[in-house]
């Protein structure tokens, strides 16, 4: 399949949105709030892992050691009131209505070189769709390099699999019970990860695979429902990036969305979201009705 990239497209959230849900993707300058965001998000891993370079500081410290800095960092980012700020900036400038727009809290990656550390708290992902993982069909990803960014330690797009089936484990993966057993796990996840998730069951063809480069606060936005994966990293270096996630209350209330091709997992992640106006939930009528199934 060919893959639609606009390029500092200058279209309507609504249109963005539509265009989304088919498959096409969006890659963005920095700006003023993106750069504020992966700013905060530097001063925060620099002071973790000084006097180290914190792209180099993997060639310095023991595995256990750097993996428990990342325990601690990781988040100390997610649940800053001043994320959600940094946040709530980026999608006004990027024209979401702050009334039915709905984000996550922003999540700190880090993909180190040579499998110095690819389980737990520095987990390599795998091909996965994140609809897999119980996200709303009309979930939305938001990805952003800290620091100077690669093609060999970022991350890659599948395309040919928005429309082509991908047999998965998806089918035992329930939302709330990975936040009850495995997400508070990760930091013990050393030298291997034993969390179930879910993974492709026949091999993934990636001679199509679309490897997007930004500079440090680009943004790279597709569905959630692409199937993506992290780059073997053999740069020499740690990557550090951003992701959020968004939901338009239009489209989780209408069940509108990218296709569900392959995705049969229980459970929903809405809960998670908060409104960039407020920081209310999305209503518990709605967050039940997804979690029943509605909209897959």
């Amino acid at each position: 399949m060919a893959l639609t990239l606009h390029f500092d497209a200058r279209v309507s959230d609504d249109e963005r949105r539509a265009r989304l849900y088919r498959g096409e993707v969006f890659v963005y300058s920095p700006c003023a709030s993106t750069r504020a965001l992966c700013s905060f998000a530097a001063d925060l891993i620099r002071d973790a892992l000084e006097p180290y370079d914190p792209q180099l500081a993997q060639h310095h410290l023991p595995v256990e050691r750097f993996a428990a800095i990342l325990a601690e960092l990781k988040p100390r980012f997610i649940h800053h009131p001043e994320s959600k700020r940094l946040i709530r900036a980026v999608l006004a400038e990027f024209g979401c209505d702050p009334e039915r727009t709905y984000f996550d809290v922003p999540r700190l990656r880090t993909s180190t070189s040579g499998g110095y550390l690819t389980s737990g708290i520095a987990y390599a992902f795998h091909p996965h769709r994140d609809t897999w993982y119980s996200a709303a069909m009309c979930q939305l990803n938001w990805w952003l390099p800290v620091f100077e960014l690669r093609e060999d330690n970022g991350f890659a797009l599948h395309p040919r699999y928005w429309v082509q089936p991908l047999r998965n484990g998806s089918r035992e993966y329930n939302y709330a019970e990975w936040n009850r057993t495995s997400r508070f796990i990760a930091a013990s996840q050393i030298g291997r990860d034993d969390r179930k998730q879910p993974r492709p069951e026949e091999e993934v063809d990636s001679s199509g695979e679309i490897r997007p480069l930004c500079p440090p606060g680009g943004t790279v936005l597709f569905s959630g429902a692409q199937l993506h994966s992290s780059v073997t990293n053999t740069s020499g270096r740690t990557r550090f990036s951003i992701d959020f996630r968004t939901v338009h209350l239009d489209d989780a209330a209408r069940g509108n969305g990218a296709p569900n091709l392959d995705s049969s997992c229980t459970g929903t992640a809405l809960g998670d979201f908060l409104r960039c106006s407020d920081l209310a939930h999305l209503p518990e009528g709605l967050i039940e009705a997804h979690d029943r199934g509605f909209g897959r």
